[in-house]
This record gives C-alpha cells, sequence and structure tokens, in this order.
C-alpha cells in the first residue's frame, strides 16, 4: 500500500488531519482552494510538531513530504487514503467525492470528517459508494485519538477492516459505530450537553466560564480517564452499577434537564454568549489557547501511560508498535551488532519536560537514563515477568554529566554499553544525543537484588550470561572520556 493521504479542504480539522498523516512518516497532498490554506495548515502544523512527537515514548518516523495541489485529481492520483473536510453541506460533499472517485485508485479508502451526515447520505450518487465511510475525528486531530468509523450496508467489511488498520497505524482509537444515526455517537453526548449550557446561560443560571468551570473542575477529569459508565460504575460503590441505578434513576423522571427542547438563539443571547466567552478567554490569541490546549492534552495522556490507562493505555500500544522500526529491541537475540553499544531510548522531548529555562529540566535526563537502563534490564532478560517472580536491578550510584541542552521536540538517542559485568555488579555506560550533537553521559553502578530479602545477589546464569556477553564484546570498544569522573574533576 502506498503511504500517500490526500486532504481535501485544509481548514482546522483537515489540517489536522494532514498532520497526524504527516508526522506519522505518511506524504500528504492537499487539495483546498482557499488562497490562505497554505498558511493555515502551516500554522497547524507548527503546533503539531511541537506537540504529537513528545506524546508517546518512541520516535516518530521520518516526517513525509507535504505538497499542495491546484486541482483534487492531481492530489488523489495514488493515493491510499483521502480525507475529506469540506464544509457540512450534503450537496458540497457529494459532488467532491464525485470528482475524487473519477481520479482515486480504486482500492482507497474515502474517509469523511463529517460531525452529522450518515453514511449512506454521504454514497447517494457515488460512483463506488463501498470506498466511502464516515471517519469523524475530534479536534485537534493530531493529539487526540478517538475517530468514529461509521460504514454503511455498502461498505464491504474488509474496507471497514483496511480503515482500521490505517487509523490504528496513526495511533488513532477507531471506534467502529455499527449502525447509522445522525450525528453518530460523541457527537450526540455533545449535543445534549450542549443544550443544557445554553438553557444555563440563557436562564441566567450560570455564565460561559462557570459552566466551563463545572465541566473542567469536575466530572470532565473523571471523564477523560474513565468515561461515563465506568464513572457510574465506580459510584455505585461495592454493590455496583445495579445500585448506582437504583439509586439515581428516578432522577430521570423529574424535570431537571430540557434534552428536547432548546433556547431561541436571539441575537441578545448570542451576544450574551459571545461576550462571556471574550471575557472568559480573550486575554490569549486562537494559536495561543490552542498550544495552552495542547500543554494540557499532553500532560493528561501522558499521566495516564504509567497506570497503562485510557488514552495512556492506547498510547502505549501505539508506541510498542512502533519500537522496533525506531531500532529499539526487547531481546539480545534481536540485537544485530552486540560488539555495538546498544540503541535504548529514540523519542522526542515532550512539552512536559520543560523547565523554566526552556529546556530539559535536570530530573528528567535522569528519567531518560533511567528507561535506558529499564530497557537494557528487559533485554538481558530481566523482564516484567523475571521482576515479578523475585529478582531485580537496584541503582547503587549514579553520575551524569550535562554537557548541552535540549528542547521541547528534540529527537533524543540513548545508545548503552557495558562497562563491567562482575557478580552481583553491572556497571553501565549511557550516552545521549541529538544527532550528531552529545547531549549527556551518564554512569550507573546497580547491583542484582532478591526482592524477597532485599539484599543483593548474582544473577541466574541466563540473565549472568547475556551480561557477560555483552561486557566481553564492549570491552573492545574505546573507553568513554568521562568513565569513573567525580563532581568537579577536570576532564
Amino acid at each position: 500500500m502506498s503511504r500517500i493521504a490526500a486532504v481535501i479542504g485544509g481548514g482546522v480539522i483537515g489540517g489536522g488531519w494532514a498532520a497526524r498523516f504527516l508526522l506519522n512518516g505518511w506524504d500528504v497532498r492537499v487539495f483546498d482552494p482557499d488562497p490562505e490554506a497554505e498558511r493555515k495548515i502551516g500554522e497547524v502544523l507548527d503546533n503539531a510538531r511541537r506537540s504529537l512527537p513528545g506524546l508517546g515514548n518512541v520516535a516518530l518516523p521520518e516526517e513525509g513530504r507535504l505538497s499542495f495541489h491546484a486541482t483534487m485529481p492531481e492530489a488523489v492520483a495514488g493515493a491510499a487514503w483521502i480525507q475529506e473536510s469540506v464544509p457540512e453541506r450534503l450537496e458540497l460533499k457529494r459532488k467532491v467525492f464525485q470528482a475524487v472517485q473519477a481520479a482515486c485508485d480504486v482500492g482507497a479508502v474515502i474517509g469523511s470528517s463529517t460531525s452529522g451526515f450518515k453514511p449512506s447520505e454521504l454514497q447517494g450518487c457515488a460512483t463506488r459508494p463501498e470506498q466511502i465511510v464516515v471517519t469523524h475525528p475530534f479536534n485537534p486531530v493530531y493529539l487526540l485519538p478517538l475517530v468514529e468509523l461509521v460504514p454503511s450496508e455498502a461498505n464491504p467489511p474488509e474496507v471497514v477492516a483496511q480503515a482500521k488498520a490505517v487509523l490504528t497505524g496513526l495511533g488513532m482509537y477507531p471506534l467502529h459505530v455499527r449502525k447509522e444515526i445522525d450525528a453518530h455517537i460523541a457527537d450526540r453526548l455533545l449535543e445534549a450537553v450542549w443544550r443544557e449550557a445554553l438553557w444555563l446561560v440563557n436562564d441566567g443560571i450560570a455564565t460561559t466560564e462557570e459552566i466551563d468551570n463545572a465541566i473542567r473542575y469536575g466530572f470532565g477529569i473523571r471523564w477523560a480517564q474513565m468515561g461515563l459508565f465506568e464513572t457510574y460504575r465506580v459510584a455505585g460503590g461495592e454493590a455496583g452499577m445495579a445500585h448506582f441505578i437504583a439509586q439515581f434513576g428516578p432522577c430521570l423522571q423529574w424535570p431537571w434537564t430540557k434534552l428536547m427542547d432548546v433556547p431561541e438563539l436571539t441575537d441578545a443571547l448570542v451576544e450574551q454568549i459571545a461576550s462571556q466567552s471574550d471575557a472568559q478567554s480573550g486575554a490569549h490569541s486562537i494559536r495561543a489557547l490552542e498550544r495552552i490546549r495542547d500543554n494540557n492534552l499532553v500532560g493528561i495522556i501522558r499521566s495516564l501511560q504509567p497506570t497503562n490507562w485510557g488514552a495512556g493505555a492506547l498510547q502505549n500500544a501505539h508506541d510498542q508498535a512502533r519500537s522496533g522500526d525506531m531500532g529499539l529491541v526487547q531481546d539480545i537475540s534481536e540485537v544485530a551488532d552486540i560488539a555495538a553499544p546498544v540503541l535504548t531510548i529514540n523519542r522526542a522531548v515532550p512539552l512536559d519536560w520543560i523547565d523554566y529555562n526552556g529546556h530539559m529540566t535536570e530530573a528528567r535526563y535522569l528519567d531518560a537514563f533511567a528507561a535506558a537502563t529499564d530497557r537494557f534490564m528487559q533485554i538481558i532478560g530481566c523482564t516484567p515477568e523475571y521482576i515479578a517472580s523475585g529478582g531485580s536491578f537496584f541503582t547503587a550510584e549514579t553520575h551524569i554529566r550535562h554537557i548541552d541542552e535540549a528542547r521541547a521536540g528534540a529527537r533524543i538517542q540513548v545508545r548503552t554499553r557495558v562497562l563491567m559485568a562482575e557478580g552481583k555488579k553491572m556497571q553501565l555506560w549511557h550516552e545521549m544525543v541529538e544527532g550528531e550533537r552529545m547531549l549527556a553521559t551518564a554512569e550507573h553502578m546497580l547491583l542484582h537484588v532478591d526482592l524477597s530479602t532485599r539484599r543483593s545477589v548474582p544473577p541466574p546464569p541466563q540473565i549472568a550470561g547475556a551480561l557477560q556477553r555483552f561486557a566481553a564484546a564492549h570491552a573492545g570498544l574505546d573507553l568513554p572520556e568521562g568513565v569513573g569522573r567525580a563532581v568537579g574533576a577536570p576532564r
């Protein structure tokens, strides 16, 4: 399959799709008659390049090639994926699909970013309706993983499977909507909250900022990591969901909400909402708000990675799938040249690693080197399963030299070699680089420990043997400058 994606419509959503594909190594062709399209997409890409590479713990592939095209046939010819993101007018979308299918490959997937139309409506005038599916994303497309994948009866299972594979490969979560319905799943939920919010403003109950605070300081945080039903399952306590429904179900009969009604959007109400919104966040430009949003989203998703939960679990799976392509190995049998230092980290510096000086904070150097040690431990057989059985390595001493600075988005690599492997001891040397530039070195002395007694003991033969193989092979390398140096000692 070619790794070419065509994006038809370069607005906020189209630009987000372009960034998601481009930063995952796809070549992207854009068609948009707007003379400002290149500038607008360029600004979206600036934000994406700043935030997406550091979201995971494995480097993204080399960025694809971005090109802008004067005609739709130029953009879609040879593309494996075509994403339509034009305004929400059914007649316009149908015209786009007719033009696209006149020029695109018959095996390409054509996805629509529509937030409301059903796929059967979009397929109405199509030459090949089986190619067209709904792939409704959420803004910013380059960070939020959810995409609603909605087929119709015209789409064969292999098209749905092909779409799922591509979207998963981009680090997204394709939510397969099995039955067509207006506005799909997520927008129907959003509309219910939106209706209630409009009434609360209309009736003078709350301002736009107070409503936003109710969400972001309360249930929004719970929803971000656990969704709706699981949140209420926990609220039911030990008795579970049945107890929750028995306790709060009668409330659904009370006139709390106005879900079947909406206030008239008079000029006065629109002005009230707009003025409150401007007062709430007008101190920031849209681009600044986007960067603040991206910082927060990266922080929330990354905070879920250690517990392997929600969007964090999805990102972990995406990292694992890309590890091999980025040169990271899991086992000594996968090491191509045992005599060379081992690549143990290949990633970008994320936003939450940056300090007040605008570069990677010193604690994160230790974090990165500790992760490099963890990967090397896994390579020699000290896996999570082995640790669960009662053995591990403890760090006894560490010396880090900070040689140069790394900023947000910098692609860093750590290579690791064994200086010594004797009895209980493992001495490692890590070097962190950005391209050819040395950023830092770390020397670690570790002891193998029996976790039941918390005392140091020699590792078992399989781990000791793998470690000694590396030590013998690395003994032929020149001793690195700085080995054994004390703090403040002359070079």
